[in-house]
């Protein structure tokens, strides 16, 4: 089960990338966006209806989502999550580390 969600900031554990941090951007199935992270080159035509111009462009490709882990800025270290049970709220994500709730 993944406990990682759209927004949060994570760090990168392993691969050409490895200790960046950016934002989980899409998730999609066992794969994510982060911002910043795995950056490709692409090249395209140019495409005239829509006035686009072609060239080399830079996107970000997916990765593993085993790769990234969720990053706790207040320990400036990566962290795990675990999903208490709270009365008022139902299911919220703590940090194992601080035992803080992450929104």
């Amino acid at each position: 089960m993944n406990k990682l969600k759209t927004g949060d900031e994570v760090i990168v554990i392993s691969g050409k990338d490895k200790g960046k941090t950016g934002t989980l951007t899409k998730i999609k199935g066992e794969r994510c966006l982060v911002s910043g992270i795995k950056l490709v080159k692409k090249h395209v035509k140019p495409n005239p209806q829509i006035n686009e111009p072609g060239g080399i462009i830079e996107k970000e490709s997916f990765i593993n989502i085993s790769n990234i882990a969720f990053y706790n800025s207040s320990t400036k270290k990566k962290d795990k999550l675990e999903i208490n049970l709270d009365e008022k709220k139902g299911k919220i994500r703590v940090s194992k580390s601080t035992n803080k709730e992450v929104k």
